[in-house]
């Protein structure tokens, strides 16, 4: 079993900045990309961003293109959002995600069904 622990999470004015981060743990396991989703109230989730364990491959929605950037630190299990320039559209709570089946680093990833281990989520929320 993977656990995933996502932090970083908060209150935000408009046009601010958090960071997410997400720790994975619990057992022996490959990890070939490690996801965001995001779901607001009343509204299916939906992808944020991916990236690849090796770093060679990151993917983000059309919406948070050019603020928001992923990175990984594969020493500590651990992927970071860096979201900035936030929006009130912003505002949902954040999952992150781990695929654990094989997988080409180059193969986008945008549906949550990609995905094996999810977790709990963080929220936040961009006040106008």
């Amino acid at each position: 079993q993977v656990q995933l622990v996502e932090s970083g999470g908060g209150l935000v004015q408009a046009g601010g900045s958090l960071r997410l981060s997400c720790a994975a743990s619990g057992g022996t396991f490959s990890i070939y990309r490690m996801g965001w989703f995001r779901q607001a109230p009343g509204k299916e989730r939906e992808f944020v961003s991916s990236i690849s364990w090796n770093g060679d491959t990151t993917d983000y929605a059309d919406s948070v293109k050019g603020r928001f950037t992923a990175s990984r630190d594969n020493a500590k299990n651990t992927v970071h959002l860096q979201m900035n320039s936030l929006k009130p559209g912003d505002t949902a709570v954040y999952h992150c995600a781990v695929r654990v089946r094989f997988t080409s680093s180059w193969l986008p990833l945008f549906n949550a069904d990609d995905y094996d281990y999810w977790g709990q989520g963080t929220q936040v929320t961009v006040s106008s």
